[in-house]
């Protein structure tokens, strides 16, 4: 992985087209010509000549006008390893990296993540091939994808403190880049995955919900989902809800807005970032035998789970995390712990990461 500087992009306002000049008729030939060429410039960039707000590119049309993320948040890009990284970041202080899982990308912790900001500089990454950030990585085993997420924060950033916190497949993303990089990384947070690795076996890991074992299926989950990605999103996401069928309930509650889905789905569309996906669930072979030759980490954790799933997802971390300092489940969440109970969650971590 190269050194050299990040290149960024920020986004820059159009200014709106003079409403004078979009009536061709009264101007001459060569003129008439300047305006059709400005207005195809417009139309290309998205924008309405007839309007003072240009439209926002995709990646930030779901935080446009929200005050929230326009007095402190941005949206970025940096070249990584042929991979274009999408991340979003601001706020002040100590560093805080925050890696999603599936399904979902960096919006998943918008919730907390103006909380988050008043106290730390906040880093929510999408995952190489996933969200908005495009390009294939090596792999999507997570000791690949945190080496991926650790070339943007440490090298390209210069962030040598960071605290680093997952959910789901970004929780192992996070154990990873503690593991391998423990100089780099100051607290690891840990939320709402079985650790794939000495404790539970790929087979295993497989076996324990549905969903997984369909996921890894090569081809088939593409074929499936692919001509309606909102519709499988919407349904799945109540069933690891907090009293969803994965959790033995009945509930068919989503804690999810329809905006919110309408984002994950957003992206998910794209072939590639399904596909993608699933292959977070193909690597868990990879993942095991990665975990199970990992160095243990001594880096302070805090561990994060659904209500009653505390024991046994600590049960696969312990082996190699040594200093889990503090270990909670979360009052009334499943799986989506920051959607279901963001206030505990926001607590939680702004304690941990002082």
């Amino acid at each position: 992985m190269t050194n050299a500087p990040a290149r960024t992009h920020r986004d820059s306002p159009v200014p709106p087209a003079n409403r004078q000049a979009a009536r061709p008729s009264r101007l001459p030939r060569a003129a008439r010509a300047v305006v059709t060429l400005a207005l195809a410039l417009l139309t290309a960039l998205g924008c309405s000549p007839d309007s003072a707000t240009p439209a926002a590119p995709a990646y930030a049309a779901a935080t446009q006008g929200d005050p929230r993320f326009e007095n402190t948040f941005r949206h970025e890009f940096a070249e990584i390893d042929g991979v274009r990284m999408h991340y979003v970041t601001g706020g002040s202080g100590s560093p805080v990296v925050l890696i999603h899982g599936w399904p979902q990308t960096w919006y998943g912790w918008w919730p907390i993540m103006p909380a988050l900001a008043e106290h730390h500089t906040v880093y929510a990454v999408d995952l190489p091939g996933l969200g908005d950030s495009v390009g294939s990585p090596t792999g999507y085993d997570k000791a690949t994808l945190a080496r991926y997420v650790h070339s943007l924060i440490a090298d390209r950033l210069g962030i040598q403190d960071a605290r680093v916190v997952g959910h789901d497949f970004g929780a192992a993303v996070a154990f990873q880049y503690a593991s391998e990089f423990p100089a780099d990384t100051a607290r690891l947070g840990y939320l709402d995955l079985p650790l794939p690795g000495p404790a539970i076996d790929a087979a295993t890991y497989r076996n324990m919900s549905w969903h997984i074992a369909f996921h890894t299926q090569r081809r088939v989950p593409e074929a499936v989902v692919g001509d309606d990605v909102r519709e499988y999103l919407a349904l799945f996401y109540p069933q690891v809800s907090y009293g969803g069928t994965a959790f033995g309930g009945t509930s068919t509650r989503s804690p999810f807005t329809d905006a919110e889905i309408d984002e994950f789905a957003r992206t998910y569309s794209r072939p590639e970032a399904l596909s993608a996906g699933f292959e977070l669930y193909r690597a868990l072979d990879q993942d095991v035998r990665d975990t199970t030759a990992a160095a243990t980490t001594t880096v302070p954790t805090l561990l994060m789970t659904a209500q009653g799933q505390l024991d046994p997802v600590r049960a696969t971390l312990a082996p190699r995390v040594t200093t889990i300092v503090r270990a909670v489940d979360v009052p009334n969440a499943g799986h989506w712990l920051v959607e279901e109970n963001p206030q505990f969650v926001t607590a939680e971590l702004l304690q941990f990461l002082d």
